[in-house]
């Protein structure tokens, strides 16, 4: 290392085996750190929702479907990154020391004078097996697992699999990676002694929506497979245990099981509605196609907040709108305190909840969540004529609540707190995955989310990238921005909120499986 280049540091993070939910609470945390993100195919694209905004991703190729990178290029991108004084997170599947080559990775560090960091994960040779309701050990059938490599071909000389010690016995066998060599894999066991009616099961993306399982004798499981037209990456479990899965299943089972849902909110909004989805079984792929910025003039802001005395109320149409503005209401000496006794009105419960961790209780959430109900909340409330209020949103929105407040002879002051934009790029990446399928549904929040996600793509091509996507929209007023730029929605949420646009996508698919 010269002496002007400044070390940073390597994290080797694994990141489960594709369910989002599994990764560790210190991975998470390094991947919102992280300067830069090294991942690979086997690393859920899902996780790169906790990375930073400006971080730099890299994607290191799909294996069968695209070019990969060399191991020395890998190792030699790692170090590159980290003499230019970056955090670097390299996200990888499963655990990075479980034949993910995580070694190596470490061991070139260690040899460049990189300090790194190991961040265990969940493994696949545990996780897969169990969200196929199958227990890797139990009491009265396996006290002990095996978990071996798939790569490498059986019978070849100076195996580092010892075949006869491996295959006898009642023990579990977790192969990874042994699609290619399964027949191989299969007779070789049966040779050495495992008997060719033990149960087995080969696991396709496991814990994701494409998990798909596969069961057979041992003596059979290769053609089942292949008649199935399992592909890789697998998973190959070989004992009794296998046979206790009719019984164990849980995550087949789950209503929205199978279903991938693209979730077009920002990055620090996707949680809420992610969390509900995959609850009920989905496979979330977030793809935030709207980020938040500062106004580019905060001046009449500044101005609303110096005469905030003068307001009969402040009118909140959005969690965003909550979140900017307190911050710099409470910066220019405006608390909680300077709000006593003016209405406060919040569109749905959702920016009510966000208002009241303000330390405010919302006097005002009519019962349908659009902006005309709000104004008729408003004038139930008191009398509109000659009220003044302040209305913090977002620079481009509906006219429809200033309008009907200046009709029922109230001043509204629309204040600019933030402006939402096209996240930088991502067009191509967003038109790629729809173009490979499997997108059930793609969700809209807001008619800015449909409009940026529109424009991402090429013009005209909306439709026929869509498919047969299902496009389900949060309320009406969303739905109708969808229409009038050609789309369909067939899923529009009853209750206008996260909560309900999950439950509108549940319905959805209950009635159709029905």
């Amino acid at each position: 290392m010269s002496g002007n280049e400044t070390s940073g540091k390597v994290y080797l993070v694994g990141g489960g085996p594709g369910d989002p939910g599994l990764l560790t609470l210190r991975g998470r945390e390094l991947l919102s750190r992280a300067d830069v993100v090294v991942y690979d195919f086997l690393a859920n694209e899902a996780l790169l929702v906790h990375a930073r905004e400006d971080a730099e991703i890299v994607f290191l190729g799909r294996r069968g479907g695209g070019e990969t990178r060399a191991q020395a290029e890998i190792n030699r991108l790692l170090v590159k990154h980290a003499r230019e004084g970056k955090q670097v997170v390299r996200l990888k599947g499963g655990d990075p020391l479980v034949f993910g080559r995580g070694g190596e990775e470490a061991l070139a560090l260690a040899e460049a004078g990189i300090p790194f960091e190991i961040v265990p994960g969940v493994t696949s040779a545990f996780a897969v097996p169990l969200y196929a309701g199958i227990p890797v050990t139990h009491r009265d059938l396996a006290s002990s697992v095996s978990v071996v490599t798939g790569h490498e071909l059986p019978g070849k000389e100076e195996s580092a699999v010892d075949w006869a010690r491996v295959a006898p016995g009642k023990g579990t066998l977790v192969f990874l990676m042994g699609t290619t060599h399964l027949p191989e894999i299969a007779a070789t066991l049966i040779a050495n002694g495992r008997a060719a009616d033990t149960p087995s099961a080969v696991i396709r993306w496991g814990t994701r929506a494409a998990q798909q399982t596969v069961t057979a004798p041992l003596g059979e499981i290769s053609k089942a497979a292949s008649d199935a037209g399992i592909r890789p990456p697998t998973v190959f479990v070989v004992g009794e245990v296998v046979g206790l899965r009719d019984g164990l299943q849980w995550f087949e089972k789950k209503p929205l099981f199978g279903r991938r849902v693209l979730v077009t909110r920002a990055r620090a909004q996707a949680g809420a509605l992610a969390e509900r989805l995959a609850d009920q079984g989905a496979e979330v792929v977030p793809f935030p196609v709207i980020a938040f910025r500062d106004p580019d003039d905060p001046a009449p802001l500044t101005r609303a907040l110096a005469e905030i005395d003068h307001y009969d109320g402040v009118i909140f149409t959005s969690a965003n709108a909550v979140e900017r503005f307190f911050p710099r209401a409470l910066a220019a000496g405006v608390d909680a305190r300077r709000l006593a006794g003016k209405i406060v009105a919040a569109i749905v419960a959702e920016t009510a909840a966000a208002v009241a961790r303000n330390g405010v209780r919302a006097d005002i959430v009519p019962e349908r969540y659009v902006a005309e109900a709000l104004a008729d909340a408003l004038a139930s409330h008191a009398p509109l004529r000659g009220k003044r209020f302040l209305l913090p949103r977002a620079r481009v929105a509906r006219e429809a609540l200033p309008k009907a407040l200046a009709d029922a002879g109230a001043r509204c002051d629309v204040v600019e707190v933030y402006r939402t934009v096209p996240p930088a790029g991502g067009g191509e990446r967003l038109a790629a995955l729809l173009r490979e399928g499997g997108i059930d549904v793609v969700t809209f929040t807001s008619s800015s989310t449909v409009r940026n996600f529109l424009a991402l793509l090429p013009r005209g091509d909306a439709q026929d990238l869509l498919g047969a996507s299902v496009v389900a929209c949060i309320g009406p007023i969303t739905a109708d921005t969808a229409r009038e730029a050609g789309l369909k929605p067939a899923i529009v949420a009853n209750t206008h909120t996260v909560a309900g646009l999950a439950e509108a996508i549940l319905d959805h698919f209950q009635k159709e499986r029905r």
